[in-house]
């Protein structure tokens, strides 16, 4: 298919390099002029006026951050667009945003596809886990795009406009307590009874039948080979909205979240006091995954 890529950050490049490696063509977007160019160097066609990718593609995927620049961006699409034509927004709205944007674009004869996209830097060489809500018939038009993206069996529709997203958000929020567990026992490993624990032959061990191995396991054990004692990052720890969604959510719905309410508060009280050891380590696994900003001291 000739697909769109609008947003040629870290993971928007990626998307692109797993389409073109399956044989689609893609144009991309982005104000950053060595983004497009990097995008040429891997075989794509990088686009200066947005008019011009969207006369050549069938579906544009919209890899932004979340909030006022994607309704911008719609708004900028909107009188370009050909009604059969499709877009994805991949990236991490909110649900209900997703509902509204959706029924706008409708009126237009525009179909939007929401997408949560999990997987971060590590997308490229595994694929992505994507969560697809909204017209199922458009889903099937485009499922070679997914197809494309997506880990082995890592793609499924998920239901009408906004569950995409909402799937997703549920997942962050259930990814900020697992991020806040591991880095917890791990702190209580270094600063416990005993001193001299090798954390990363620890971590490096656990992935090996342990119940506790996982993808973000393997993240920590590269993060401690690297350094244990982290006297040189802060513990600053940022949110990017989609844990305090989860949360709102489940006070909404009366449903009880303390392990992640707990793990959302606490990356807010490293905002402030500067965090510890254990937010240390949860802002090198959000770099690990996601390419996320490490504070240094």
């Amino acid at each position: 298919m000739n697909v769109g890529v609008i947003g040629l950050g870290k993971m928007g490049m990626i998307i692109a390099q797993r389409l073109l490696d399956k044989d689609h063509t893609v144009y991309g977007f982005d104000i950053d002029t060595a983004a497009l160019a990097d995008l040429n160097k891997l075989g794509g066609k990088g686009e200066a006026e947005l008019i011009e990718l969207v006369n050549n593609v069938d579906v544009i995927w919209i890899m932004v951050p979340s909030g006022a620049i994607i309704d911008a961006m719609f708004e900028s699409l909107k009188p370009l667009m050909r009604p059969e034509q499709i877009i994805i927004d991949g990236g991490n709205s909110k649900y209900t945003e997703s509902m509204r944007r959706a029924a706008d674009l409708k009126k237009g004869g525009i179909t939007l596809l929401d997408c949560g996209t999990s997987g971060g830097l590590t997308g490229l060489a595994n694929g992505f886990c994507l969560m697809v809500g909204g017209d199922k018939q458009a889903f099937e038009k485009v499922r070679p795009v997914f197809e494309a993206i997506a880990a082995p069996d890592g793609y499924a529709y998920i239901g009408p406009s906004g569950s995409g997203h909402y799937v997703k958000m549920i997942h962050n929020g259930i990814e900020y307590a697992l991020l806040e567990s591991y880095a917890e026992g791990f702190d209580l490993l270094k600063n416990g009874e005993f001193k001299d624990l090798d954390l990363a032959q620890i971590a490096g061990l656990w992935e090996h039948g342990s119940i506790v191995r996982s993808l973000i396991l393997e993240l920590l054990h590269g993060v401690l080979e690297k350094d244990q004692t982290l006297d040189t990052i802060s513990g600053k720890v940022a949110e990017s909205g989609m844990g305090r969604w989860t949360v709102e959510l489940a006070e909404k719905e009366k449903i009880k979240v303390p392990l992640i309410k707990k793990a959302l508060e606490i990356r807010k009280e490293s905002q402030e006091t500067g965090g510890n050891y254990t937010t240390k380590l949860v802002a090198l696994l959000r770099n690990a995954f996601g390419g996320h900003n490490v504070e240094k001291l």
